[in-house]
């Protein structure tokens, strides 16, 4: 059953975000407005070298107060392809060069309230080529793919989309996929 929109306007808007309200109409007829947020797409690099390690990064998220393993990423900037982001970041917060990438995933984090969507990529390995310009990470690590369940029962992989795409490699490598 498709809801109908009968328009939107902006409430807040900044480079980051656009915060939104929609007049839409559910199929019985009910009429309502609706919050959404309108981001920028996003890009994030797993880099998983011969030993079947990926490269993760241990942050801070202030917004949540919590620690956790995140995958390399960030925004696609205007014009920019999401495979050039995803590198891009990996370097910034890395200081690592991806090697080929394939893409995996688009994740859509939270569809009933944003329209974000979030590119996931393979590197088949990461060369270090200096140190990071972006110094997002408490450590960088190569971290066991084996490990992935592991961290993410322990709630150490707190960014949905790097779940996803962690969860979706561990799965593509026990498969034989």
């Amino acid at each position: 059953m498709r809801w109908t929109v009968h328009g939107e306007r902006s409430i807040y808007d900044s480079p980051w975000l656009d915060v939104r309200l929609a007049d839409v109409e559910l199929p019985d007829g009910r009429r309502f407005d609706h919050h959404l947020v309108r981001v920028r797409p996003a890009a994030g690099v797993a880099a998983v070298d011969g030993a079947d390690r990926v490269l993760l990064i241990w942050r801070h998220r202030f917004i949540t107060d919590a620690w956790g393993w995140e995958l390399p990423g960030g925004r696609v900037e205007e014009g920019e392809d999401p495979a050039e982001s995803a590198a891009r970041e990996l370097v910034e917060e890395t200081g690592h060069r991806a090697g080929p990438l394939e893409h995996v995933l688009a994740v859509r984090p939270s569809p009933g309230l944003h329209d974000g969507i979030h590119h996931i990529y393979r590197a088949d390995g990461a060369e270090r080529i200096g140190e990071p310009t972006d110094v997002e990470a408490e450590r960088i690590e190569w971290v066991p793919l084996a490990s992935v369940p592991e961290l993410a029962a322990r709630g150490e992989i707190l960014s949905g989309s790097s779940l996803s795409g962690l969860l979706f490699l561990y799965a593509r490598s026990v498969s034989g996929g």
